[in-house]
């Protein structure tokens, strides 16, 4: 990680975190970069980040050890083919988007495949651009890295190893089984939680009495519907086919809920929530039933020895009890690296106070 030259085109929340997080941990990296909104980069230079702003998709890029290509899905494809004359040999190019199989049938028809390494960081903001940037955000969030067929070991190991410089849990996938992943764990369930609020909208009353009472689980399972409409639209066209996979075996399944409830078929309905309630809880920390209300909320912390201690400590001299505590691995949403969960909303309304005293950044949800 000594002495790399690295490029990034875009410079937004992923992309400047990435480089602030190479800035931090290896401090001898030598950082390019291009954006429209030319103010950013000048930002981004006087932090100590960008060492280099390019003024386009140029020869500079000879010198690169490393292009990361951090605009949004549908202009990372352009992108590609302008960069291709410049990717000196040995140099990687990789990109940081949610959805892969686009990019990967991009790279193939430009002959990239042996320069190219997918990547997509699992973490996000509610807020975006490069002043929400942080060197942190990625520590402790899941980096999944997507090779080619052709991709040399050498060059997979090398993405792994920034993964992991930058504090990141490194995965490889096929680009395949990774879109069909989060189409299934991403994607699906901000189409169900936007359906259901506007199912919500249309069976409301002139009175909005649903709306007034929609609380505790309604809006926990609900939240990820005030996400980005332009981001989930763009993710949702680049990885139609799975996405379309998933949904018809999820409208099969509600065809099958409905037939038990229309029968009267308790034991059906049952066995439907014990399932899902043993395979929930086999992967949560927090053996909650699914709709009962979430106590918790998760802060911006720095991966340092000591500091689930510190907060534990923080909340314990108010004598606020904390029923769990716990990293997020997968970010995508806004959260913070840290989340913790409380017995009740009385308890986790005296933590955030607590801790916003302390000047810690928080995120409900």
């Amino acid at each position: 990680m000594t002495d790399l030259t690295v490029a990034f085109i875009g410079l937004g929340l992923i992309g400047g975190s990435v480089a602030k997080g190479l800035k931090r941990r290896a401090p001898g990296t030598r950082i390019m970069a291009y954006m429209r909104t030319r103010e950013k980069l000048k930002q981004a230079k006087r932090d100590g980040i960008v060492d280099v702003i390019l003024d386009g998709v140029d020869e500079h890029l000879s010198e690169c050890d490393i292009i990361f290509l951090c605009t949004p899905v549908e202009y990372n494809a352009d992108y590609l083919q302008q960069i291709k004359p410049f990717v000196k040999k040995g140099a990687i190019v990789t990109d940081v988007g949610s959805t892969k199989t686009n990019i990967h049938e991009t790279v193939t028809s430009l002959g990239m495949e042996d320069c190219f390494v997918g990547g997509h960081p699992m973490a996000g903001s509610e807020k975006t651009g490069y002043e929400n940037t942080s060197d942190h955000l990625l520590e402790n969030a899941y980096y999944i890295i997507t090779p080619t067929g052709k991709t040399p070991s050498s060059f997979t190991e090398r993405m792994t190893g920034v993964a992991k410089a930058i504090g990141a849990i490194p995965l490889v996938l096929d680009y395949r089984e990774h879109d069909f992943i989060v189409a299934a764990i991403s994607h699906l369930p901000h189409l169900i939680a936007s359906s259901l609020v506007n199912l919500v909208h249309d069976c409301d009353n002139e009175n909005q009495t649903m709306k007034r009472l929609a609380a505790g689980g309604f809006k926990d399972i609900t939240r990820i519907a005030s996400s980005s409409p332009v981001m989930w639209e763009q993710i949702c066209m680049t990885n139609d086919a799975n996405i379309a996979v998933i949904l018809k075996r999820y409208i099969e399944s509600l065809g099958h809920i409905l037939t038990d409830v229309e029968s009267k078929d308790s034991g059906a309905i049952h066995r439907l929530f014990e399932s899902s309630r043993d395979y929930r809880n086999s992967f949560a920390d927090n053996s909650k039933g699914s709709v009962t209300p979430d106590y918790s909320f998760s802060v911006d912390v720095v991966d340092e020895p000591g500091t689930i201690s510190i907060i534990s400590a923080i909340l314990a001299g108010q004598g606020i009890n904390i029923m769990n505590i716990g990293i997020n691995h997968n970010r995508e949403h806004g959260e913070g690296a840290l989340r913790i969960s409380f017995y009740d909303e009385a308890s986790m309304t005296a933590a955030w106070v607590r801790l916003k005293n302390y000047n810690y950044t928080l995120f409900l949800g």
